[in-house]
C-alpha cells in the first residue's frame, strides 16, 4: 500500500514538472497582462479600419463639396467635415491606412539595417565592428528632428521619403542590440558545434544566431512603429511628409494652425489628434506586453 502511494507521488511530481513550451509560456504571460490585450484590440480596430476605409463610408476621401464645409458632427457625416466639405470620418479612416501603413514599413526597414549591419558587428567583431559601430556613433550624435526635418526637405514631401528617412536615421539602436546579443551568443557552445560542422558564417548568423535574438527584436520593433508615427505626423504638421491631397493624421491636424479653427472647430483636429495619441500608447503598451511575457529572466 506504501508503495503504491509513493509511485503515485512520483506520477504526480513528474506530471506537474513537465515543461511547458516556449508559445504557451508566452501565450499565457501575455494574455495576464490585460493592459497589452486592450492595446492590441485597439491596434487590431484600428488596422481593420484602415484596411476597410473603402466600405465604412459612403463618401468619397477627396471629393470637395464647398457647400457643406465646416460643417459640425451630424448624423450624416459623423465627425464633421473640413474647410472643404470633405467628409471627416472618411479622411480619418484613410489616415489610418497612411500613418499606421508608414509606422509599420519605416519600422521594418529599420529593424532590417539594423538586423544586418548589427549581426555582422556582433559576429565578426575587430575592424568590422568598429567601423560599423562608429557610422553607428556619427548617426547617434545627430539629433535627430533636425537630421529628419533636413533629409526630408531635400527629397520632398511623400510617403517613401518619409520611410526611408526614418529607417536611415533610425537603425543604430537596434544594431547596438542585436550586437550585443551576438557578442555574447557567438560565445555558446551550440556556435561551437556549428563551427565544427562546417556551417558558413551566413548560415550561423541568419539560422542560429538572429533569431535567438528576436525577443529583443521584436520589442524593440514594436515600440519603434509608435516613434514612427509620432516622427510620421510630425514631418506631416510640418508639410514635409506626406503631402495633401492624401491625408494621414498629421497633416490633418495642421488644420489647427488656424485659430478660428482651433478654438470653434474641435472635429476638424481633435479627433486625428487623439488617434495618434492612442496609437502611440497602443504600440508602447503592446511592446511593454511582449518585453513581459518574452523576457526569461521574470518569474513565470
Amino acid at each position: 500500500m506504501t508503495e503504491n502511494k509513493k509511485q503515485q507521488n512520483v506520477n504526480t511530481q513528474a506530471t506537474s514538472s513537465k515543461v511547458e513550451s516556449p508559445s504557451r509560456i508566452f501565450a499565457r504571460r501575455f494574455f495576464r497582462n490585460k493592459l497589452a490585450i486592450v492595446a492590441l484590440v485597439l491596434l487590431i480596430i484600428m488596422a481593420l479600419g484602415a484596411i476597410f476605409a473603402p466600405f465604412l463610408t459612403p463618401h468619397m476621401r477627396d471629393k470637395a463639396d464647398f457647400a457643406n464645409s465646416n460643417k459640425a458632427p451630424d448624423s450624416v457625416n459623423l465627425v464633421g467635415t473640413d474647410s472643404m466639405g470633405r467628409d471627416m470620418l472618411t479622411r480619418l479612416l484613410w489616415g489610418g491606412r497612411i500613418s499606421l501603413t508608414v509606422g509599420i514599413f519605416a519600422t521594418f526597414l529599420r529593424v532590417l539595417f539594423g538586423v544586418v549591419l548589427g549581426g555582422i558587428a556582433g559576429f565578426y567583431g575587430g575592424r568590422i565592428d568598429g567601423i560599423i559601430m562608429r557610422i553607428a556613433d556619427i548617426f547617434s550624435s545627430i539629433p535627430f528632428l533636425p537630421m529628419a526635418l533636413t533629409l526630408s526637405a531635400a527629397l520632398g514631401p511623400s510617403i517613401y521619403n518619409v520611410m526611408l528617412v526614418l529607417a536611415v536615421l533610425g537603425w543604430p539602436g537596434i544594431a547596438r542590440i542585436v550586437r550585443a546579443e551576438i557578442l555574447s551568443l557567438r560565445e555558446r557552445e551550440f556556435m561551437e558545434a556549428a563551427t565544427a560542422l562546417g556551417i558558413s558564417d551566413y548560415k550561423k548568423i541568419s539560422s542560429h544566431l538572429i533569431p535567438n535574438t528576436m525577443a529583443s527584436i521584436i520589442v524593440s520593433a514594436t515600440t519603434g512603429v509608435a516613434g514612427a508615427i509620432l516622427m510620421e505626423s510630425a514631418l506631416s504638421f510640418l508639410g514635409l511628409g506626406v503631402s495633401v491631397p492624401v491625408p494621414s493624421w498629421g497633416n490633418m491636424i495642421t488644420e489647427a494652425q488656424n485659430q478660428t479653427v482651433l478654438e470653434k472647430r474641435w472635429w476638424q483636429w481633435v479627433p486625428p489628434g487623439l488617434l495618434i495619441f492612442i496609437a502611440v500608447i497602443s504600440f508602447n503598451l503592446l511592446g511593454d506586453g511582449l518585453r513581459d511575457a518574452l523576457d526569461p529572466r521574470l518569474k513565470r
